[in-house]
């Protein structure tokens, strides 16, 4: 028998809601900077490259030590807040990341372990199906539609029954 139960560890309803909360609050918390950029806007302004922000920081720490070096045209203070924003932003932006990859990760494992399931109730739907159980001829019928064969089908093979 194929392993089952890759993930046995569940979420109280209380870390739930915690989770959810802490996530409603970060929503609430950066509102302020909800802006929504269109496809046209985002190959427009891009993201600047490794390359280029160690450009923007060599800029910056001049302006930091050297500030008589720095262009006047340049509003250094609005300067310095994007500078720290985006600083700010991405290491959010990581954390949440870090934080997506193991929800998905634990989410993987749930599904997986869904899906054996699945298909032990289906198999054993099968049999007491080909034994004529009251009720589960129509489950049958009803399961077996998830598994058309044809050449690309991930099905397991089955015994055609009623």
């Amino acid at each position: 028998m194929g392993l089952s139960n890759l993930n046995a560890t569940h979420l109280s309803s209380a870390k739930i809601t915690a989770a959810n909360d802490a996530i409603s609050a970060l929503e609430t918390a950066i509102e302020e900077i909800n802006i929504n950029l269109s496809t046209e806007d985002r190959r427009r302004y891009g993201s600047i490259n490794e390359q280029n922000k160690l450009f923007v920081n060599k800029v910056y720490d001049y302006n930091q030590s050297q500030a008589n070096l720095s262009s006047p045209e340049v509003d250094w203070e609005e300067f310095a807040k994007d500078h720290t924003s985006r600083k700010n932003m991405e290491t959010m932006i990581s954390k949440l990341e870090s934080i997506i990859t193991r929800l998905n990760n634990a989410k993987t494992l749930h599904d997986y372990d869904n899906y054996q399931a699945a298909l032990v109730d289906y198999s054993y739907t099968t049999y007491k199906a080909g034994t004529s159980a009251p009720g589960f001829e129509d489950k049958y019928r009803d399961l077996k539609q998830f598994f058309v064969k044809n050449s690309t089908s991930t099905a397991p093979p089955t015994e055609d029954k009623p």
